[in-house]
């Protein structure tokens, strides 16, 4: 039985809500569970000096936990210097969200989406992918409004999701109670059924291909879930 009561291949309760910040481009709260995210699209007209005259476009992210996000506070940051956690997180998160990007049709300009936990309860990184290609998406929509852009640059959403081996099965979506637990701990980021990313290791035990198998098939059912969710928020 799993902490919260559900089922192995349930996820947590998901909503993303849009345009919740007034100056930026794209903006969107994401909730699974009670992991919360605050993620922002900015639009930035130049680009990083190696690509310039380049014509292609640029897209990068920054991650960070306010600090009472967890059960207790963490000192800011901003003011001590980004620990090699966050640092691996906001590297991941671009990463992600450039693999769905067609970076020649959005121009020689960069939209930085910035991923704020304001509360953590397990998931932290996958929901930030996964609000930030909403908030992305809402800002190339912009865009296209303005004729600034004439086709397209994302055509499937990006998303992920985590699983592991909690007490001997392999479930999806793991809260903190299962996280910090796991026997193994994944995180699968994926474009429909491409998969973009996978970052995977034995916690407590080593895992089987089975085990790896079924991991596998239960991310599938969760970006199907996330995906659906990306594109009903960004359609309203």
């Amino acid at each position: 039985m799993r902490p919260s009561g559900r089922q192995i291949d349930e996820m947590r309760p998901i909503s993303i809500e849009t345009g919740v910040t007034r100056h930026a481009e794209g903006s969107c709260l994401i909730r699974c569970g009670d992991t919360h995210v605050l993620c922002t699209a900015t639009i930035d007209d130049r680009v990083p000096p190696f690509l310039k005259n380049s014509g292609l476009g640029w897209v990068t992210a920054e991650y960070g936990m306010l600090p009472r996000a967890t059960n207790t506070r963490m000192r800011r940051e901003a003011k001590n210097g980004q620990s090699g956690r966050t640092q691996e997180i906001q590297r991941l998160i671009g990463r992600s969200l450039r693999a769905g990007v067609d970076r020649v049709a959005l121009g020689e300009r960069q939209i930085v989406v910035d991923c704020d936990v304001i509360q953590a309860d397990g998931g932290t990184r996958c929901a930030s992918i996964t609000g930030g290609w909403v908030a992305l998406k809402l800002a190339v929509q912009k865009l296209m409004k303005a004729g600034d852009v004439v086709s397209d640059p994302l055509v499937d959403p990006v998303a992920a999701v985590s699983c592991g081996v909690y007490a001997g099965q392999s479930v999806l979506d793991l809260d903190y109670p299962e996280d910090s637990e796991a026997g193994v701990d994944g995180n699968f980021v994926m474009s429909g059924s491409k998969l973009i990313e996978i970052q995977m290791s034995a916690e407590g035990s080593t895992f089987s291909r089975d085990q790896m198998n079924a991991m596998m098939e239960l991310a599938d059912k969760g970006i199907a879930e996330l995906s659906a969710a990306q594109l009903a928020a960004v359609n309203a």
